[in-house]
């Protein structure tokens, strides 16, 4: 439904007529339907194709019995679990529907009217929706080699910044930043400014340079650290995250966080795998193995890509991603398609098993291939 034709936008908050929600990867089975196809491939929503571990499985389903009893409000031994892993008092966890739901919960608590957000170009789409549900205005610094430039963002730093936020490593273009650079950009903020590290693909990153924010927050009082059990720890369906803050940050989001935001068996799953290690483990080597074997086929195709620490990669294909998108579509393969990130000609594919990851580079080899062929006599026409 357009603004135009909209009967109650009169109603709603002056900074909700602009505003485009968030669009998710299609799921397989709207696929499936569409087009009357079985066996489709999701590549587009950065999941972990090898799920979760046999422990969140297990203490999952050991919720089943009480699904008619509330979660605990506080996600009390979650919580713990949580600050017993970083070293860090429980009063410095907030936790969320996912790490959405915290970074909402910063913008909430810190945006309003007459204030600034700061983010990079191609940073994630959240940043500017949370900003501008709040009522507050985003400044967006250029992007160096489709990553962060801090000093393109310490020079809009002003004194009505509230919140700058850093995807570290970043979504969609798997770029990262080193410590070095990082904790100078952050010593260089003043102290009205909340900063927030989403480090959502955390534990996917073996870079020896790659910093453990977390382990910042003493020197930092007002940096927020965010994290997902989503990824690679395969929870995504249960939307469960969490941020680290200073205890008194936390205070003022948990004011504004939702009752019972995190159901029960989520919080009882994402306990169980943060113990978890050897699925992180097995993850990450299968994620680090598929990725050489994605990035080899991109190359046998003469693709470019944007060199990735996630369990994604995002592939310049050298013309407008949508038409190449549709037509993968058709195949059965559900990629990304990055045009509202600023990357018209770029598709970001996620990672999956190694018979998913030859389908899709067997569908896209397919796809370029009629294309090039249908070119000349498109261009004659």
């Amino acid at each position: 439904m357009t603004n135009a034709d909209h009967p109650f936008l009169h109603l709603a908050a002056p900074q909700i007529a602009g505003l485009t929600p968030y669009v998710p990867g299609k799921p397989v089975s709207e696929l499936e339907r569409e087009l009357g196809i079985s066996e489709a491939v999701k590549l587009a929503s950065n999941e972990n194709p090898l799920g979760c571990g046999e422990a969140a499985r297990e203490a999952y389903l050991n919720c089943a019995a009480a699904l008619g009893r509330y979660p605990d409000g506080g996600a009390f031994a979650l919580r713990g679990a949580i600050a017993e892993h970083h070293g860090l008092d429980p009063a410095q966890v907030t936790v969320g529907n996912g790490s959405n739901d915290v970074l909402d919960l910063v913008a909430r608590t810190f945006l309003q009217p007459g204030a600034e957000s700061l983010f990079s170009e191609h940073a994630f789409a959240v940043y500017p929706i949370a900003t501008q549900a709040a009522g507050a205005t985003a400044r967006v610094a250029p992007a160096r080699d489709y990553g962060h430039d801090l000093a393109a963002m310490a020079a809009l730093v002003s004194e009505r910044t509230r919140v700058v936020w850093i995807a570290n490593p970043n979504n969609p273009t798997g770029t990262w930043l080193p410590a070095e650079p990082l904790r100078a950009f952050l010593e260089g903020l003043p102290t009205h400014v909340i900063a927030v590290v989403d480090e959502a693909y955390f534990e996917y990153v073996e870079e020896p340079e790659y910093p453990d924010t977390s382990r910042w927050l003493a020197d930092f009082p007002n940096l927020v650290v965010t994290r997902t059990f989503a990824k690679v720890h395969g929870l995504a369906a249960l939307r469960v995250g969490y941020g680290l803050s200073h205890p008194a940050v936390a205070e003022l989001m948990n004011r504004v966080r939702h009752p019972f935001n995190v159901n029960e068996p989520a919080q009882a799953a994402a306990a169980a795998a943060l113990g978890d290690m050897d699925h992180v483990q097995r993850s990450v080597a299968h994620n680090r193995a598929e990725m050489a074997r994605v990035t080899a086929g991109l190359e046998r195709l003469g693709l470019d890509w944007i060199p990735s620490v996630c369990n994604f990669v995002t592939v310049d294909l050298g013309r407008p991603a949508g038409p190449v998108d549709q037509a993968l579509l058709r195949e059965g393969v559900i990629c990304r398609p990055v045009a509202n990130y600023g990357l018209p000609n770029h598709l970001r594919i996620s990672i999956g098993l190694a018979d998913e990851n030859e389908r899709m580079l067997a569908a896209l080899a397919r796809v370029l291939d009629e294309a090039e062929a249908s070119a000349p006599a498109e261009a004659g026409a």
